[in-house]
């Protein structure tokens, strides 16, 4: 069973008494597409983190300030799916997104081997295994068994390249992929509102 995320994006602002209270603005869903992708959840939330990052804003929970719009979702999801219906709720401001490094790789290798075939025009990686037959008969691997191998790695086992691989935070959150719709929206609330004021609240469910 596959792992996806939901979310909600808030700005804070004076409320009718001027007190700054957040306000809902943005669903996550149609900014990127509900994309399945475990390298960013792990990147930036701590979810499905095979790739093995520092995440960026992990288990934070469910903001006790959230904006009545999302308030009322959430309870509304709560009495509908259940209180365990969801995990790994968590939020993080576009401040904290403006200062990420990019090019930060993750803390060890990849815990999938990355796979490649041999094609034309050179290497071409045909997917990522946290478990595959014929490597582990090749290498003597017990069913089920996981090791952790060496960055850069490698095994030529028939027509597939299986190499042990770090990846950078810009190649799991790509600056052209699902998430910039995210941060596009963010930033233009945050150049009204300042960055310390726009946030994303996420949940996750399987």
């Amino acid at each position: 069973m596959g792992t996806d995320i939901s979310g909600f994006i808030e700005y804070r602002a004076p409320g009718d008494d001027q007190q700054p209270i957040w306000f809902g603005a943005h669903d996550l869903s149609p900014l990127n597409d509900d994309v399945r992708n475990y390298d960013a959840f792990g990147c930036l939330f701590g979810v499905r983190n095979y790739a093995n990052f520092r995440p960026l804003a992990a288990g934070r929970g469910f903001p006790a300030d959230a904006s009545a719009a999302l308030s009322g979702r959430f309870a509304q999801l709560a009495e509908w799916y259940g209180e365990d219906g969801f995990h790994g709720t968590t939020w993080v401001t576009w401040a904290e997104v403006e200062a990420v490094d990019w090019d930060e790789p993750a803390e060890k290798p990849d815990s999938r081997l990355h796979e490649y075939r041999q094609t034309p025009i050179g290497l071409r990686m045909t997917g990522k295994s946290s478990w595959s037959a014929e490597f582990a008969e090749a290498v003597g691997l017990e069913l089920g068994e996981v090791r952790e191998w060496p960055e850069g790695a490698e095994w030529l086992i028939g027509d597939t390249l299986y190499r042990s691989v770090t990846i950078r935070r810009r190649d799991a959150v790509t600056a052209t992929g699902e998430w910039l719709p995210v941060w596009e929206a963010m930033k233009g609330l945050a150049e009204q509102h300042g960055d310390d004021n726009v946030r994303l609240v996420v949940w996750f469910d399987d």
